[in-house]
């Protein structure tokens, strides 16, 4: 899970570097672009192409748009924001999932955890400061979206599972996403010098990697054992940031991904005491 987390913030720094030199829609159908070709090795590998269209297609439909949404909003958002702050506001997700999945799922939550969520949330208000002393920036609630339409695919993930393989669920998740952010993207598109070509690669090859590992993670380890250290993250991001831009997070920012830390944390413990329970 630590690998995993480190290819992707790798995979988020080359994003930011591209945001900064092309559209949103752009970095968003590159990342499933440069993605494609080692998903589509390694699903064949996996001799996963069997029955590939016999899928619900509907719910892939509703994915690749919530992909597309996902990627443009997240690399418009760090067009303005320093990687620590974009990942302080994202770390919400797994609140907004659990939330999501009382609505969509019918599933059961308690008080405890809706407190939890809460106070989550409360934590992205102390990041984005709504007070207007701090950045209430569109690029903030661009990655709030973003992380909500992560949330929300997450939810459609767990729908899939029961008839899908996982192998069918993540081809065409880059493929929609790599056809339909193209042709999005397409009117306004800017042309790629050879020069970007390294940074393309390690776009492709740190997400390639980091999905790997992150499957490896969970089917080998319990998810509210392995869940915690995708917040390491967040200290990726500040070196990150200091490497190459010398930014680093105020305390309003830290703070506030204290606070939703510490929500997401509780909730990941209470889930793996609720299935205890339930199955002892």
């Amino acid at each position: 899970m630590l690998l995993a987390v480190f290819m992707f913030a790798l995979m988020d720094t080359a994003m930011k570097l591209l945001s900064a030199r092309y559209p949103a829609l752009q970095v968003a159908a590159l990342r499933a672009l440069c993605s494609l070709p080692l998903v589509a090795a390694y699903v064949a590998w996996r001799g996963a192409f069997r029955g590939i269209f016999r899928v619900r297609w509907p719910m892939h439909l509703l994915r690749g748009v919530l992909g597309i949404l996902m990627l443009a909003l997240f690399a418009y958002g760090l067009r303005q924001l320093s990687l620590a702050e974009a990942y302080s506001i994202f770390f919400i997700a797994p609140a907004l999932i659990t939330a999501l999945s009382v609505l969509l799922l019918k599933e059961r939550v308690d008080l405890a955890r809706w407190i939890a969520i809460g106070v989550g949330m409360c934590g992205v208000l102390v990041v984005l400061r709504p007070s207007g002393a701090g950045f209430l920036t569109v690029g903030g609630l661009a990655i709030l979206a973003s992380a909500s339409c992560y949330a929300i695919s997450a939810i459609t993930v767990r729908v899939l599972a029961r008839t899908d393989r996982n192998e069918h669920t993540v081809f065409w998740l880059i493929v929609l996403i790599a056809v339909g952010g193209t042709a999005l993207a397409a009117p306004d598109w800017v042309p790629i010098p050879a020069s970007e070509i390294p940074l393309l690669t390690g776009l492709a090859l740190s997400g390639f990697i980091g999905q790997l590992a992150i499957t490896e993670a969970f089917s080998r380890g319990e998810a509210s054992s392995v869940a915690p250290f995708e917040y390491s993250a967040l200290a990726w991001g500040v070196g990150m940031d200091w490497l190459l831009w010398r930014a680093l997070p105020d305390s309003w920012t830290m703070l506030g991904a204290a606070i939703i830390i510490g929500s997401g944390l509780y909730l990941i413990r209470h889930e793996k005491e609720h299935v205890e329970a339930e199955h002892p």
